[in-house]
């Protein structure tokens, strides 16, 4: 199984699923629901960047995937009323790649970059002066006619993004001005986020049900969106269920394998494999991921995460541990040895 097979952090598959998607995102500051103390930063920002007439500092986010990264990047630019441009860093492979993005960029406007941290060594290199001088120098031609050329960029505002803050170089991570660290939701938010975007869909929705959805949901608004419009699907084909309540919420998900604590099949084998085999670790990552079937990268971002911020799991410096929690969870007995 691969993180997109996951219904916790699968992305939008479909031309119609991804304007469904685009539709549950907000434009505006005063529209997006939770982040309240990064929301507030940025509003001062933006506001003076306006005031002075200058292109907004550029701006890093980072935190776990789903948490509105690209949706606020989005609403930092409409905030500005510029316009943006959105790529990643696995897409921008080769220097041109990046000349020809900043060459389309008008004054004040913003270039998006998710996944910053996987930027190629001598693309970021070449963003180091276009960040702080706007200009970047190129090598046209090869051999003896190769020369290089000064090329003046319009001031800009580079939005980086990524989930791993710790993996970008410190030469980059100190051109950002503004970085903002993006947390985990809390359930309340969650649930105004999920009532939302049930009216954006049409579909009604009792408290309860909004309730459920969000308490499954790994404080994460992308899963909580993900999981309404399953969720969703369910009654729209249940003639008992003329809105989404609690009852159909629960049978929903748990025909989704998400169980009480928003856990899937895959976070639950994480925590049976390590009890199974390793008698609750320590054991390393690597191993973990080969055991489940899953790419290290992929359970480094995707499930890890999660498991460490509800105490399921705990890092030592031999390796991973599950703990007293995990076999709560899972209904196992705890070993004597785990009783620390």
């Amino acid at each position: 199984m691969n993180e997109e097979d996951r219904i916790m952090d699968g992305e939008p598959q479909g031309d119609a699923e991804e304007s469904i998607e685009r539709s549950l995102r907000p434009s505006r500051l005063a529209d997006y629901i939770g982040q309240g103390s990064l929301k507030r930063e940025l509003s001062v920002y933006i506001q003076a960047a306006k005031q002075r007439e200058e292109a907004l500092d550029h701006v890093l986010l980072y935190g776990p995937p789903g948490l509105g990264k690209t949706t606020l990047a989005m609403i930092i630019a409409n905030e500005m009323q510029v316009g943006i441009k959105t790529t990643s860093g696995p897409a921008i492979e080769k220097t041109g790649d990046l000349v020809a993005l900043l060459n389309e960029l008008n004054p004040g406007d913003v270039l998006f970059i998710d996944e910053i941290h996987r930027l190629p060594k001598i693309v970021e290199e070449m963003l180091y002066s276009a960040m702080e001088d706007y200009f970047v120098d190129i090598v046209v031609g090869q051999g003896p006619t190769a020369h290089p050329i000064h090329f003046p960029l319009p001031p800009f505002t580079l939005i980086g993004a990524t989930t791993r803050a710790g993996g970008l170089s410190a030469p980059l991570r100190d051109r950002f001005g503004i970085v903002g660290h993006m947390a985990y939701y809390t359930v309340a938010d969650l649930e105004e986020i999920v009532a939302r975007s049930a009216a954006i869909l049409h579909s009604g929705i009792q408290s309860e049900g909004a309730h459920e959805i969000a308490r499954r949901s790994r404080g994460t608004p992308r899963i909580a969106n993900r999981l309404l419009k399953r969720v969703r699907d369910f009654a729209q084909v249940s003639a008992d269920h003329d809105e989404i309540d609690l009852v159909i919420v629960q049978q929903a998900l748990a025909m989704l394998h998400v169980d009480d604590q928003g856990l899937d099949q895959t976070d639950n084998k994480f925590l049976k494999t390590m009890i199974q085999f390793y008698d609750g670790g320590p054991v390393g990552l690597n191993t973990i991921a080969a055991n489940i079937g899953e790419e290290t990268d992929t359970v480094a971002e995707m499930v890890e995460p999660y498991l460490l911020q509800q105490g399921f799991i705990k890092r030592t410096a031999r390796g991973r541990m599950v703990t007293n929690l995990a076999y709560d969870h899972l209904g196992l007995p705890v070993p004597k040895r785990k009783d620390e």
